[in-house]
Order: structure tokens, then sequence, then C-alpha cells
């Protein structure tokens, strides 16, 4: 059985248990507290914490695991990302106080003192950079530190920038952007998987990109007239172009089928309809295998 290691907390964990429930893979444990749950078939989960999770995948301690890349990339351990989830979508920054502070990363100082829960990241960064700056490693709460006077800038994970913006910190530099992958031990490590192991896991990739290709699509039908196929084409393109089929006692009607962007798909609506489109219905995919 493949173990992987899942976010046992917060919103990493409720978007990775939606996304394995949609692939068919839905946890089953004795309780909420449970540690340890089934996915069915041949994959066993284990929760732990997120930051925990790229040391038990490199460690051999589970197969494969689910986290943020900032975790992993700051864990510098031999990890291969196998697939990105897209969930979990925040920036690694530079920021300091609005008053008296840096405007953009050329004026941060030599010997200034840098607040992060990420010091391997920010010490890589501002190296590259040939900044020699001093760390201060914090677990927590880390926009407080200018204003305590315990650093001059902060490296701090933000989606929207509204914490710092409260907390009176303006973005002066991006050092990564993250989003949720599933990852395995990379081939330098010894422990990559290979044989069935590495079978089963291109399986799962498989499933998890289908569920989330789906995600962004819909499943549109309607009866249109058969002079306007052209028209139709061109709003509906599909994969591969509209699958078109004559309608029993349609007439001059034809019925077109097609997968379609979500985004916008009201446009779609109403250009069908423009065109003598009806009974236009409009699905949800489980699945959509490229």
């Amino acid at each position: 059985m493949l173990r992987l290691a899942l976010p046992n907390k917060g919103r990493l964990n409720e978007d990775t248990r939606s996304l394995l429930a949609d692939a068919g893979l839905e946890v089953r444990a004795s309780s909420d507290r449970a540690l340890v749950a089934s996915l069915g078939g041949e994959f066993e989960a284990i929760f732990v914490r997120a930051q925990d999770i790229p040391e038990f995948v490199a460690d051999g301690a589970a197969d494969a695991g689910i986290t943020g890349w900032d975790l992993v990339c700051e864990s510098e351990r031999p990890l291969e990302s196998l697939l990105d989830l897209g969930f979990g979508r925040c920036r690694l920054v530079v920021a300091a106080r609005d008053e008296r502070g840096a405007v953009d990363l050329d004026q941060v100082a030599d010997g200034a003192r840098v607040a992060t829960v990420f010091p391997r990241l920010t010490q890589r960064f501002f190296e590259a950079r040939g900044a020699r700056v001093q760390l201060v490693p914090v677990s927590g709460a880390v926009e407080i530190a200018p204003h305590l006077g315990i650093a001059d800038v902060v490296v701090d994970l933000t989606s929207t920038g509204s914490t710092l913006r409260v907390n009176g910190l303006r973005e002066i530099g991006t050092l990564l952007e993250s989003t949720a992958r599933l990852i395995v031990a990379g081939s330098e490590s010894g422990r990559a998987p290979t044989g069935a192991r590495r079978t089963a896991l291109d399986e799962l990739v498989a499933a998890l990109r289908s569920v989330l290709a789906a995600r962004s699509q819909r499943y549109v039908m309607a009866n249109v007239p058969r002079d306007r196929l052209d028209e139709v084409r061109r709003i509906l393109p599909g994969i591969s172009g509209p699958t078109v089929i004559d309608v029993m006692n349609g007439g001059s009607k034809v019925a077109v089928h097609a997968v379609c962007p979500s985004e916008g798909i009201y446009r779609t609506i109403n250009a069908l309809k423009a065109v003598g489109g009806e009974g236009i219905l409009v699905t949800r995919i489980e699945r959509l295998m490229a």
C-alpha cells in the first residue's frame, strides 16, 4: 500500500481532501482526529503538519505528499514535483514599513535585519543579490517584527497583500510564487519511486490531472439550426470541434455537444441563442482526459 503524506489542517487540508474525493479517493477515517486513513484501493493517508511533509517524503516515511512549494523549497531536500495542483496559491515576498522603510530591494542596506519563517530561502535570495543581511528567525506573527524594532524588513507569505497593508507594510520584492504540489523523492535521493510504486503514482497523477482539467470546463448541449453550423463551430470550438447529432423529427435542427471553458460561459449561452440555439444545457464535468 502506498502512503501519502497530507496536510493535517487548514485550507490545504480541505482542498486536498476535496481533490482526492473528486478523483475517487475519498478519505475514510475512524474519526476526524485520526492521523491515518484509508483512501481506498492501494493508497493510505497520513495527516501531518504541512511543513513536515517534505521531510517525510524525502526520508521515505511516505511515498508521496501534498504540500506547498514554498515549504518544499525551504526544506532543501531532494524532491520532485509530479503535479501542480493549483490551489494554495501565494507569494513569498519582502516587505518593509510604509514609513521610513525601504521602497525597493536596492534600499535594503547591508547588515539589515530580516525577520522570517523561511531562513534558508531568505538567505539564498539575498546572497544571490550580493546583499549581506542578518536573519531573525521567527515562528509566526512576522508582520509585527519591524514595529517592535527587532527587524528592518520581513520575508513572509501573502495571497492578496491585505494582511501586510493592515500592519503598515509594503511589498518591495518577490522571492517565490507557490502552489500546492504532489511531490516524491528525487532520483538523487536514492528513494525515488520505481516499478509498481511509480506506476501507481503515475496513475494517481493522471486521475488528479483529469479532475483539475475538468474543473475549468463545462459540457454544453444545444439544438441549433443546421444552416448555422459554421457559426456554431466558432462559438463551440470544443476540444476538436463540436459533436453534431441528428435530432429525431428535428427537421432543420441538429444537436451539438462540446466542452467549453467555464469562464464566460454566459457569453457562450448568449451567442448560441443569437444563432437560434434552443434547449441549451450546461453541466459540470467530473473528469477530462486529454
